[in-house]
């Protein structure tokens, strides 16, 4: 069997980082882009151990040149596309970033998939911020209606218009992972999961003696990201792509999420936890809950971390 090649658009980041190591265990070559490969930030992968496995390319996903230059240096047969502004919150700062990073970015490579005499099969990364706020006790599924609220919301519905679109147009294997929230230890400072965790840990240290964090009743539905890549992964698998909600199926609310991780502790979170409308977003979604059951029918793919679960291995850095 000929050796698998995939190049991963965003490899730095969380999900980049867990699906290298997914894909390299697999037997794959694999290749990820950063727009600066000499000065990339590497530490999420060198975490992992995959860092010497991986040969890391310079690639502004917004110039179709520089898109071109790379997947006609690589020959994937596979493409995910992980990249862009990843922030909610910071996408109210820089909508116009967000917005080329992830729809110009998108559109670039399903041009490219189109005129590629080679099939190659395009994951783009999608988000649940696209429903907005879902009805309580009607989960959203992969027929709902979209209602972005944030720049970083339009951006995703966009992407996946546009892949929805050069699927059903030019008959490209091109699909979605509409991923719901999902975390591990590897996430960035700026996300509030890891916020809480950082914060209870050096109020249990001693260092600090409060948090101050938005809104507490917001509900999300949040998974263990080494389980999504695997969903990823198998959507690129099958005979027609599709695009999936990738979720747990069971939404918490923040203040839930605080009080785990205080538990880790012993600490009573109401006493050390203060909301503060100065964290609050412009726009800002209360209730996510998502119906993953067509990714459990279709790929036989379940989410196995419960949130408890989540929490801990995120404190014990696994």
């Amino acid at each position: 069997m000929t050796e698998q090649i995939a190049l991963i658009c965003g490899i730095t980041g969380q999900d980049g980082a867990y699906l290298a190591r997914l894909l390299i265990g697999k037997g794959y070559k694999v290749y990820g882009t950063s727009r600066d490969a000499e000065n990339a930030r590497l530490s999420s992968l060198k975490i992992l151990g995959v860092d010497g496995d991986i040969k890391i390319i310079s690639m502004d996903a917004k110039d179709f040149t520089s898109v071109f230059s790379v997947v006609n240096q690589v020959n994937p047969d596979e493409i995910y596309y992980l990249a862009g502004q990843s922030s909610v919150g910071l996408s109210f700062e820089l909508p116009s970033e967000t917005i080329q990073s992830i729809v110009t970015g998108t559109l670039n490579f399903l041009e490219i998939c189109r005129i590629s005499k080679k099939e190659i099969r395009f994951y783009q990364a999608g988000s649940s911020e696209c429903y907005g706020n879902t009805p309580s006790h009607k989960p959203a599924n992969e027929n709902s209606n979209f209602n972005p609220q944030s720049p970083y919301a339009v951006a995703k519905s966009s992407a996946y218009w546009l892949v929805n679109t050069y699927r059903e147009a030019y008959n490209i294997y091109a699909c979605t992972g509409i991923l719901f929230n999902h975390e591990s230890s590897l996430r960035p400072q700026r996300f509030v999961t890891q916020k809480i965790i950082s914060g209870a840990r050096d109020i249990a240290n001693g260092k600090k003696d409060k948090l101050i964090l938005g809104r507490l009743d917001i509900s999300r539905d949040w998974g263990w990201a080494p389980e999504y890549v695997e969903a990823m992964w198998l959507m690129l698998q099958q005979d027609t792509p599709k695009d999936y909600i990738v979720a747990t199926g069971h939404s918490h609310t923040l203040a839930e999420f605080i009080k785990y991780a205080f538990d880790y502790f012993d600490l009573e979170w109401t006493n050390y936890v203060v909301e503060s409308e100065e964290f609050y977003r412009p726009s800002d979604i209360l209730r996510s809950e998502a119906d993953p059951s067509l990714i459990a029918t279709d790929l036989d793919w379940k989410a196995k971390v419960t949130l408890p679960d989540i929490v801990l291995k995120m404190m014990t850095s696994q």
